[in-house]
């Protein structure tokens, strides 16, 4: 396991329609939902996405890496590693992959905890399961690391 570097930290919950962005504080260990990203194209949503960049200027970047129940991967865990190398060749930054299999149940939970349903919930949903995913990286570390080189190349 990769653990958190000191710093802050913006986390993605990657989806094709819609890229749920917490942001948090490795040395603090808090994390906090920040916005849902959305467009009609990658351009307007990395556009979107490097104007939280530039407002938080994040030491590195965490995404979460869905897989199935059992852990074996699937389609979206090929993109979301794909949408981690595009973060890191647009923006330089380090990217930490975290296990997400139970993000999106820990969202809903905390939102019903919160009387927060329907609509209210689904513009929010991806948010709280970034945050999770970011909580995660916080308390237990990423299960893979990229700065640039796949995990066990040669630096």
């Amino acid at each position: 396991m990769h653990k958190a570097p000191a710093g802050t930290v913006l986390a993605f919950d990657f989806g094709e329609a819609r890229i749920g962005v917490a942001q948090g504080d490795a040395e603090l260990g808090l994390s906090h939902p920040l916005a849902t990203v959305t467009g009609n194209s990658n351009d307007e949503k990395f556009n979107a996405i490097a104007k939280l960049i530039r407002e938080w200027q994040p030491k590195h970047l965490v995404v979460g890496l869905p897989t199935h129940a059992d852990g074996t991967e699937h389609e979206l865990t090929r993109l979301s590693r794909k949408f981690g190398r595009r973060l890191h060749g647009r923006f330089n930054l380090p990217v930490y992959w975290v296990d997400e299999r139970m993000s999106s149940l820990y969202a809903e939970s905390l939102l019903a905890e919160a009387q927060v349903f329907g609509r209210k919930q689904k513009a929010v949903l991806d948010q709280v399961a970034a945050q999770a995913i970011l909580q995660g990286f916080f308390d237990g570390g990423a299960a893979e690391y990229f700065n640039g080189r796949e995990e066990g190349s040669e630096e």
